[in-house]
């Protein structure tokens, strides 16, 4: 429980203003979340909080890296995170409504009771989101010393015969190309 204790914020003795907290995330801060489909993860978040009266301006910025099999070859890469996101904290009355009616995702609502932000969903979720969505080689590493040869050979061979035993439904039409 104290692991997740360390990502929380007690806002309510701050000052109005710009406060910045700096986090550290590694693999065992997704634990609780479940297996991921990456590991050696080394995420570096810089939140820049704007406390205000009523709301809270959160900027976080993501650094570090991870490593991911390859899509195409399934050998471990490394890849970089870089991304930065905003979230607006309103405090109101009935979070849990407000919650559900917001449509925007960048808007979030806390009851004007509440002391602790709690962030480590956030950053589970910026962590996710600032991953690339294909990771493949790069082009010029393309069956290059870090990609699995067998691998590339076996989708080479299986995509030869998905042709060769697919009938086209096409092949018909050409005679009907010229009847004007």
């Amino acid at each position: 429980m104290s692991h997740r204790r360390e990502f929380e914020i007690a806002f309510v003795g701050l000052k109005p203003g710009i406060h910045v907290y700096e986090y550290r995330v590694e693999d065992k801060f997704f634990v609780p979340y479940g297996e991921q489909d990456f590991k050696n993860c080394i995420a570096d978040i810089k939140l820049s909080l704007d406390k205000n009266n009523g709301f809270m301006l959160l900027h976080f910025d993501i650094g570090g890296t991870i490593e991911s099999g390859c899509d195409r070859c399934g050998n471990p890469l490394s890849f970089q995170l870089w991304d930065e996101f905003n979230i607006i904290v309103k405090m109101v009355e009935n979070p849990e409504e407000m919650n559900e009616q917001e449509e925007d995702p960048d808007v979030y609502y806390i009851s004007r009771g509440e002391s602790h932000l709690h962030l480590a969903d956030w950053i589970y979720e910026f962590i996710n989101l600032s991953i690339p969505l294909q990771k493949m080689c790069k082009e010029e590493e393309m069956g290059g010393p870090k990609c699995n040869k067998e691998v590339l050979e076996k989708l080479k061979r299986m995509e030869e015969e998905v042709k060769k035993d697919t009938p086209t439904i096409w092949k018909g039409l050409d005679q009907f190309k010229n009847l004007e």
